[in-house]
């Protein structure tokens, strides 16, 4: 083979893999405004397409108080990574939380915990561990979380959190390790409104984790 074969091979052969790492994309800029995607599962909340700037992103009211969530992307168990934009303010003393997760519905969530100034991994509802964070309302938060499976029993659970503005950290904002299997599911998006403002979504992407 002549080399500008081997080299059209090589480049086709990169551009598989880089496509293949993203399962799932959605940057909202084409979806249709006061609507949801229907390839997006809400479980509860009155979640719409809302537009700012130019810019379209999922927006959850800032009321009622409770805790609302949307699926998305394909079912997996692990070497599974989410990421997410979200944006939220607060009022007074009243701050909102707000996570991405994995795994469906009993699987694990990275939250940002404004009221608590803590970034909080969960498992269902119980929380497994958490780490400082220092959280300024009024910009975009990252936020990106992945599954990777270790041992034999063993997974690794890894999460990154910063704000626009700042670089993504180098390594992971929070880690830890899991005995236990966790569940097949989707992706995931929360908020927790306890502002009483509305609390927004973009950039959603489910891929391959990276070790």
């Amino acid at each position: 083979m002549r080399l500008p074969s081997i080299l059209l091979a090589l480049a086709l052969c990169a551009l598989n893999a880089v496509s293949a790492a993203v399962k799932y994309q959605n940057d909202f800029q084409k979806a249709d405004l006061d609507s949801v995607p229907e390839e997006l599962m809400v479980l509860d909340g009155q979640f719409a397409v809302k537009e700012e700037s130019g810019n379209k992103f999922l927006e959850l009211p800032g009321a009622p108080l409770d805790t609302f969530g949307v699926l998305f992307g394909p079912s997996a168990k692990e070497n599974v990574a989410v990421s997410a934009r979200v944006f939220g303010t607060g009022t007074g003393r009243k701050l909102p939380a707000f996570d991405v997760g994995l795994n469906g519905v009993g699987g694990y969530k990275l939250r940002v915990s404004a009221a608590k100034r803590a970034l909080e991994l969960y498992r269902g509802d119980g929380l497994k561990t958490s780490v400082p964070l220092k959280w300024q309302q009024g910009k975009w938060t990252h936020l990106k979380l992945q599954v990777l499976k270790g041992g034999e029993n063993e997974w690794k659970i890894e999460g990154k959190c910063w704000q626009e503005g700042d670089q993504e950290p180098g390594e992971p904002t929070l880690k830890f390790t899991d005995t236990n299997a966790p569940p097949a599911g989707r992706a995931s998006v929360t908020g927790l409104p306890y502002s009483g403002t509305p609390i927004r979504f973009d950039d959603l992407t489910v891929s391959d984790a990276k070790p």
